[in-house]
């Protein structure tokens, strides 16, 4: 993989280093950062009730909408 260079202040590079371990590189400790990132975005997406109905609301709906026959 191609390395790139990115500029962040001496404070932030310390505070990145916090989250390292010996003979770890800060690309190693950003990529970790940011996978953790990703799974906590996708645990609080799958996670959220906003905009959500209880399942038994959902069949009482689909009832409603399409009665069975009898």
């Amino acid at each position: 993989m191609e390395n790139t260079t990115i500029s962040i202040s001496k404070d932030l590079k310390e505070r990145i280093s916090t989250f390292g371990s010996k003979g770890e590189s800060y690309s190693d400790i950003i990529e970790r950062i940011y996978n953790a990132a990703v799974k906590t975005q996708i645990r609080e997406l799958l996670m959220n009730e906003k905009n959500t109905i209880s399942i038994r609301e959902a069949r009482r709906r689909a009832n409603k909408k399409w009665p069975r026959l009898k």
